[in-house]
């Protein structure tokens, strides 16, 4: 069999390349569509995501007929700030029968990467992109989360990857109780001298600056973690405005001082695309969540209380599960903050890594 890499150009060639998505998860009963408004521009370099990143497609035809592809970066935001010459590898998506296809695909975009200068390549956590499941591979995650296959895994290892960082999915149900819970870490920070602000009530001008420095500072030493540009920001809210996040999102406050920085984006599963006869359980539909605490303010509960803020809207809205978010398998204060919630681990993935020196 043939095959073939190529870096496809051009606004239907990159289009059709953000597509291939779809063929591969159309096995599944329920999935989420490829995000062409998001992964397009980023591709075409019209994104404000393309700003101090260099980014470069890589699709494996056999026999013609496209069965894998990858996009590789380089991230100077992320090389600054870590100080590590590593590239990523992000949208990687492959049918089932492209072990081969997949060592040369990812032969060529690592062997673009070390032409960059990099060491080394990280799959699976980079460029608004998580980590692959490991193990619930049926049920429908939050719109942001991977859906991979089982094999995706069998394919990276033969490519040369390796296990770098662990995470685990939490996921509540809600309960009387932890209504009652969450009402009350909203009261007790609010007596403590704490403001939470969803992002409706801020400034626009003023909520890009003032979440955008606060996540920055909470996730400054936060493994892989890459900082946000306000522009970057400012975009994701206008993804917020549709889907009604910028009332769940919040902003913490000590009197004038940002302190914390929630994003939450409700369930969207209206959008999902289900087979015949696939209904979704109340567990499949769920909201995202990204928070982050200032280290001045840790441990006084704001934690606490922007996720309850956030989680009681939910529940308004009528939501009988949760998400508390991917969490790394050694964050053990995020963790314990999930476990106060009332979470319990759902789900398991990984992020793989390619060291070009072996």
């Amino acid at each position: 069999m043939a095959i073939k890499i190529e870096s496809p150009e051009g606004e239907q060639a990159l289009t059709d390349f953000v597509l291939f998505h779809d063929r591969v998860y159309e096995y599944r009963g329920a999935r989420w569509t490829a995000q062409v408004p998001l992964q397009l521009p980023i591709l075409t370099g019209e994104s404000v995501f393309c700003e101090e990143r260099a980014v470069k497609p890589f699709l494996a035809l056999e026999d013609g007929e496209p069965v894998a592809r990858a996009v590789a970066i380089v991230d100077q935001l992320y090389i600054r700030h870590w100080n590590e010459r590593l590239g990523h590898i992000v949208m990687f998506e492959a049918m089932p029968t492209a072990r081969d296809a997949v060592k040369r695909l990812m032969d060529e975009a690592c062997e673009w990467l070390r032409s960059q200068n990099l060491e080394a390549a990280r799959a699976g956590f980079g460029l608004l992109e998580f980590p692959f499941v490991i193990d619930d591979y049926e049920s429908l995650p939050p719109s942001t989360s991977r859906q991979n296959p089982g094999y995706y895994h069998n394919l990276l290892k033969d490519a040369g990857f390796e296990t770098e960082k662990g995470w685990v999915d939490y996921k509540i149900k809600v309960t009387p109780e932890l209504v009652a819970r969450y009402e009350s870490a909203l009261e007790a920070a609010r007596r403590a001298g704490f403001s939470i602000t969803a992002l409706k009530d801020v400034d626009p001008a003023r909520r890009v600056r003032d979440f955008t420095s606060t996540w920055n500072d909470a996730f400054k030493a936060h493994w892989g973690a890459t900082p946000f540009t306000e522009k970057e920001v400012a975009m994701l809210f206008e993804f917020f405005a549709f889907s009604g996040g910028l009332d769940t999102s919040v902003i913490a406050y000590r009197g004038e001082e940002p302190v914390g920085a929630l994003m939450v984006m409700p369930e969207s599963t209206e959008a999902a695309l289900l087979k015949p006869g696939r209904e979704l359980d109340d567990s499949e539909k769920l909201n995202f969540l990204g928070i982050g605490v200032r280290e001045s303010a840790r441990g006084r509960g704001v934690n606490l209380a922007m996720a309850s803020y956030a989680y009681l809207e939910l529940i308004r809205r009528g939501a009988k599960y949760l998400s508390y978010t991917l969490v790394l398998d050694d964050n053990w204060p995020s963790r314990r903050t999930a476990e106060k919630l009332g979470a319990k681990v759902w789900a398991n993935y990984v992020v793989y890594r390619r060291n070009f020196n072996r």
